[in-house]
């Protein structure tokens, strides 16, 4: 494994992933505690599930990205761009959940906008910062075993995969609120939730089925068979919750 980021980079960006994990999970506590209900735009879910998948794809990118064949300053600063990108929208989505209001497409006040507007750049950086990871991985530019390789290339475009339907959502949301009020636009904005958090974390799962195959007593060309059953599974499973978001919502 090629890991090009300094010590201290890695340290910062794991403790940054500790702490949004810590966020989620206080959070989880929060709503236990409190009388929201879990779902709708005002539940305590969005403060615990984003700080939980910030802090959990914030360590895989890290780690994922320790394989890639890029510069070393060039994979320093998307991590480190990563790294800030998390910790701003997990902070935007955690002020609001506490001020009792929607965190995205809120408009209502100049806070409100400034917030949601943050938020949307913030995922427009993720696009590029991963989407250049992705592109890194998908060309084939990558020091480990063929079954890494596959398992890499897929976990990341099934990464796309998932910021694509978080910028869907967000589009469908906006023009849901322009056409039918508010209410509408959060009923609607979250037609391909599931789909979009099965998708984001097969950049963990898929590499991380591939390093236990690692371990085991196999040969390469064993390890390369069972990821790319693991590829498959992974990609059918997301057909599945894609088409059963699109039935049920």
């Amino acid at each position: 494994m090629n890991d090009v980021a300094t010590p201290r980079l890695n340290r910062l960006c794991l403790v940054v992933a500790a702490l949004l994990v810590v966020s989620g999970l206080v959070h989880l506590g929060v709503f236990v505690a409190d009388d929201r209900p879990w779902g709708g735009p005002l539940s305590w879910r969005k403060p615990f599930t984003f700080g939980l998948s910030f802090g959990i794809t914030l360590a895989s990118v890290l780690w994922v990205t320790s394989y890639l064949r890029m510069p070393a300053r060039t994979r320093a600063w998307l991590l480190g761009i990563f790294a800030v990108d998390c910790v701003v929208e997990v902070a935007g989505i955690t002020v609001q959940a506490w001020r009792d209001q929607p965190s995205h497409l809120n408009t209502s006040t100049p806070l409100n906008t400034a917030i949601a507007m943050t938020l949307a750049v913030g995922g427009a950086v993720l696009i590029v910062v991963l989407g250049a990871f992705a592109v890194t991985a998908l060309r084939g530019r990558v020091a480990a075993d063929p079954s890494m390789v596959l398992a890499l290339q897929a976990g990341f475009g099934l990464l796309l995969l998932g910021l694509l339907s978080g910028a869907a959502m967000i589009a469908r949301g906006t023009i849901g609120k322009r056409t039918g009020g508010a209410e509408h636009g959060y009923q609607v904005a979250g037609f391909v939730k599931d789909f979009h958090g099965v998708t984001l974390h097969a950049v963990l799962v898929l590499p991380a089925l591939a390093w236990l195959l690692s371990r085991l007593d196999l040969g390469e060309q064993a390890r390369l068979r069972w990821v790319r059953i693991g590829v498959a599974s992974y990609g059918v499973a997301a057909i599945v919750v894609l088409v059963l978001d699109l039935l049920i919502r």
